[in-house]
């Protein structure tokens, strides 16, 4: 019996999901595949830029906003499944909430990647979707959902590793990195302008060669969104607390995003089928067979 394709994006906070997947994971549920959103933290640490939220009311339950936010954008991305790891967030690089012991970024290794372990091999993805070694842009809860993720994903499928769960192993197929590639960002940089919204392109020591990103070369695999920018959208504004009303992203005219924004891209770092590069689905090398149970 051929199992469901299934897909598990591993995020860092509530509203990560959309901007590197959102379409992705749209597309691939309506397409039927089983999806699976894992967030580390409730995202305590976020700014709050609704207008109609008064920060000192919400700060001391922002956590709690933000779960809600995300459970509200999962329904719009029709998510099969939401987990949540439940650490706190260690805020940005350099704050002192990098520093408190129930953060994300001073969990032990082990038992973080052990948490992953369960959820794979409880819910047996096929591909595995996460962020570089930087987390993007540095951020220290992306680095550590790189470094839980890619020793989760080698790790799963073998019964000599926490075997204490009594699970049987689960050897996902595939691990993907989200990227932006760097023509992708001097583009997003142009759009800003063109919308008369100040960009990094505005300074006078800008230099297009030492923009952050991927390099495009790198870029294995992009995933046409362009039918899923709706829901996308529509996921991205249920994260209130986060993304203000006057955001340029939020005032792009659909048929500039359809044109612009139309692809999210991946770079495979890790492949247990025969696969090659470009690709123009996550699932290349899966579709027969699905899938493969450790032994």
């Amino acid at each position: 019996m051929t199992e469901r394709l299934t897909l598990m994006a591993v995020h860092a906070h509530p509203d990560d999901e959309c901007m590197s997947t959102g379409g992705s994971l749209a597309r691939y549920r309506e397409e039927g595949v089983h999806t699976i959103l894992v967030t580390a933290t409730r995202g305590e640490e976020g700014e709050i830029v609704d207008p109609e939220m008064d920060p000192d009311e919400v700060r001391p339950k922002l956590a709690d906003v933000r779960v809600a936010e995300l459970e509200k954008a999962c329904q719009h991305l029709q998510i099969g499944e939401l987990h949540l790891l439940n650490y706190r967030d260690s805020g940005m690089a350099g704050t002192p909430a990098n520093d408190h012991p129930d953060c994300f970024h001073q969990a032990d290794l082990h038992e973080a990647t052990g948490r992953l372990v369960r959820l794979m091999r409880q819910c047996r993805p096929h591909v595995v979707t996460c962020y570089n070694e930087n987390g993007g842009y540095g951020h220290p809860d992306h680095i550590q959902v790189n470094r839980t993720t890619v020793a989760a994903f080698h790790a799963a499928g073998d019964p000599a590793q926490y075997p204490e769960d009594g699970l049987a192993p689960w050897q996902p197929q595939k691990l993907y990195y989200t990227s932006y590639p760097r023509s992708y960002i001097l583009m997003r940089y142009e759009v800003m302008r063109s919308m008369g919204v100040e960009s990094p392109m505005d300074r006078p020591d800008f230099d297009p060669n030492k923009v952050g990103g991927t390099a495009d070369e790198e870029i294995t695999t992009r995933i046409e969104v362009r039918d899923y920018l709706a829901l996308k959208t529509e996921a991205l504004r249920c994260h209130r607390s986060q993304i203000a009303p006057n955001w340029w992203f939020r005032r792009i005219p659909p048929e500039v995003q359809r044109e612009k924004f139309a692809h999210e891209c991946f770079v495979c770092v890790a492949s247990h089928v025969p696969h090659s590069s470009p690709e123009w689905d996550l699932f290349a090398g899966l579709r027969e067979p699905a899938g493969v149970a450790a032994s």
